[in-house]
This record gives structure tokens, C-alpha cells and sequence, in this order.
């Protein structure tokens, strides 16, 4: 590595640590989605793609009010590879939306993390570039505490296959939309990022749950806004500043905190007891986390990493 690529490399380490605070501030956020889901389903009374509509509509406002004044929107391809990314974001809300209610909540969470592995092999494929021992490493010690911490409440049946599929479709569908914001954010502000693909999910969100006939107009609004604060406004605003400065593999194995999240929102709020199981395999899923950050730092984000390539070459 030259010597500009090391002073570049030096100038991103403390975006990047901040970054990767906003990382797992951002995956702890998005944990309350299932539950507020569920909410807005019992209390406001609409259906599982609805609440994803509502999600979006009343963040929207909020993300064009912060996007005002950061400079130029998109243009041309730019501009479509986000409208893109909008549009595979809605449907993978409303695909996984589908699915909790087909399936065990532990399937669905399993099988919708399927982004934590796909993501950073978008990454390594981007960068032409293999894992390190340490990246590797923390990509298998990630999949073990996935599934030492599922695994017990998993189960793979005939009835769960719909919502399994629906769910596995709902993390390809999410990859697609990490790609989208990937590219996108070498050139634009995380705002106007997230405000482009919000909106341009609005309309195939409001589509879906339409065709679907779910009810749509909410008889109580506190749960939908807070999936909107707390999941879009706040999940998704950290993750795509984050996704600005921290390299896919990490931003993959970060994903996984959600699904220990979500145990610990079901033994704080459901009495979901948690088992020597669940607390091993959320142990190795933090490890994970530590170690594929350890060993991803000096590299800072996917647009660095392409710029040392070729500045080697």
C-alpha cells in the first residue's frame, strides 16, 4: 500500500469507529421492528405490510425535512439504483411482514438475516478480494451463535415452509437494498439517501397490502409511530450513515445483534425465558462482531477498499 492510501486509511479510522457505533445502535433499533409490528397489528388494527406502509409515510416528511439543503439528489442511473433500492426495500418488509405470520418467529428471524452472509459476499465479489483468516473467522463463529441461539426454537416443518420462503426472499430482497445503498452512498448524503429510497418505497408498499386486502387506515397510531421513529427514522438512518465508512463484512455480522435483541425484547416483555443455548450463542455472536471488526478497521469502508486496489495496481 502506498503512501496515499495510508493517509487515507488514517483519515477514516475516526469516522469509521463512530460509524460503527451508529452500526450497532442502528441493528438494535431495527430489533423493535417484529415487536412493533405485532403492535400495530393488535392495537392499531391494520395488517403486517400496512404497518410497513405507515412505517415509511410518516417518516418520509421527517427524511425530506433532513435531506433539504445536502446538496444535489441523484440523477440519471444513480437516481434509478436507489428508486431500485426503494422498491426491493418494500418488498422485503413485505415479504418478511408475510412471513412472521407463516412461520415460527424464529424461522423468520433466521431465514430474514440471510442479508448478514449475502451482503458481505457482495462485498468481497465488489472488491475483488478474499476474506481474511480473521473475517472468515468471525463469519463462521456468527453463523454457529446464529444458530445456537435459534436453533432451540427453530423447527423446519411443512407448515413453516411458506413463511420460511417468504422470509429467506424477504433477506435477498434486503441484500439487493443494502447493494443500493452501498453504491449510493460513495457519492450522496446518508439523508438524502434514505429519503430517495423511503418515498420510493411508498408506492409498491401501499400496492401490496391493498392487493393483499389487509386493513390499511389504523384505529390507533402510537405503535406505527413508533415503528417509524424508532425503525426507519432511527434504525435505518444509522445503518445507511454507517454504510458510508464501514466495510459489508462487518455491517453483515453486525446484523446478527437483532436476532439477540429480539430474545431479550421476548424475555422483557413476553416472560421468554432465555436458556444456557440462546446465551452461548448471543456470547458468539458478539464475539464475532469484535473480531471481524478487529480485523476489518484498518480498511475502513468498500469505497476505500477499492481505491487501495487500485492504487496498488
Amino acid at each position: 500500500m502506498n503512501g496515499t492510501a495510508s493517509t487515507r486509511n488514517a483519515s477514516c479510522t475516526d469516522s469509521a469507529g463512530f460509524a460503527f457505533g451508529c452500526l450497532l445502535a442502528g441493528n438494535i433499533c431495527l430489533a423493535f421492528g417484529p415487536w412493533l409490528v405485532r403492535l400495530a397489528g393488535t392495537d392499531g388494527g391494520v395488517g403486517p405490510v400496512a404497518a410497513g406502509f405507515w412505517r415509511l409515510a410518516l417518516a418520509a416528511p421527517v427524511l425530506l425535512l433532513l435531506a433539504r439543503g445536502r446538496g444535489e439528489g441523484p440523477k440519471g442511473a444513480g437516481a434509478v439504483m436507489l428508486a431500485l433500492g426503494g422498491i426491493f426495500f418494500a418488498a422485503d418488509l413485505a415479504a418478511w411482514h408475510l412471513g412472521i405470520e407463516q412461520t415460527k418467529l424464529a424461522n423468520a428471524t433466521l431465514f430474514g438475516n440471510a442479508a448478514s452472509f449475502l451482503f458481505p459476499i457482495y462485498g468481497f465479489l465488489a472488491a475483488r478480494m478474499l476474506p481474511s483468516r480473521s473475517q472468515a473467522a468471525a463469519l463462521a463463529l456468527a453463523a454457529a451463535g446464529a444458530v445456537l441461539l435459534l436453533g432451540q426454537s427453530y423447527e423446519l416443518s411443512p407448515q413453516n415452509l411458506v413463511g420460511d420462503l417468504l422470509s429467506l426472499l424477504a433477506g435477498i430482497f434486503y441484500t439487493v437494498y443494502l447493494v443500493a445503498i452501498d453504491t449510493a452512498r460513495r457519492r450522496l448524503d446518508p439523508w438524502r439517501v434514505l429519503a430517495f429510497t423511503t418515498v420510493a418505497g411508498l408506492a409498491p408498499m401501499l400496492l401490496f397490502a391493498h392487493l393483499l386486502g389487509e386493513a390499511i387506515w389504523p384505529r390507533a397510531w402510537w405503535s406505527l409511530a413508533g415503528l417509524a421513529v424508532v425503525s426507519q427514522l432511527l434504525g435505518q438512518g444509522f445503518l445507511v450513515y454507517a454504510m458510508g465508512h464501514v466495510r459489508p463484512v462487518v455491517v453483515g455480522v453486525a446484523f446478527l445483534l437483532q436476532p439477540i435483541m429480539s430474545a431479550v425484547i421476548g424475555w422483557v416483555v413476553y416472560a421468554e425465558a432465555m436458556g444456557a443455548a440462546d446465551l452461548v450463542g448471543a456470547s458468539a455472536i458478539a464475539a464475532a462482531i469484535v473480531l471481524v471488526r478487529r480485523g476489518s478497521a484498518e480498511g475502513g469502508s468498500l469505497e476505500v477498499a477499492l481505491k487501495d486496489a487500485k492504487d496498488e495496481a
